[in-house]
């Protein structure tokens, strides 16, 4: 299977491809062994509940006070 670079660097997938993955919208991208990979990636709904946040900060070991604290860490001035 061909796939061409167009000028504005995009690749259109061929048809075997493309109905390979049906549900795929999104692919990770990397090299390996000079050979580009595609892997399809399931993407995460944004809308999280305010709990679902929270159980997953505490899976994370992450406490609200740690969150202030990267807040002003990435707010204060630099030299």
């Amino acid at each position: 299977m061909l796939a061409k670079k167009t000028s504005k660097n995009q690749i259109t997938l061929p048809k075997a491809i493309s109905t390979a993955f049906p549900d795929a919208e999104y692919f990770d991208v990397s090299i390996e062994e000079n050979r580009i990979l595609l892997r399809p990636v399931q993407m995460v709904p944004y809308r999280k509940t305010l709990e679902e946040v929270r159980t997953k900060m505490a899976k994370l070991g992450i406490a609200e006070n740690h969150v202030s604290e990267a807040v002003k860490w990435a707010r204060r001035k630099r030299a």
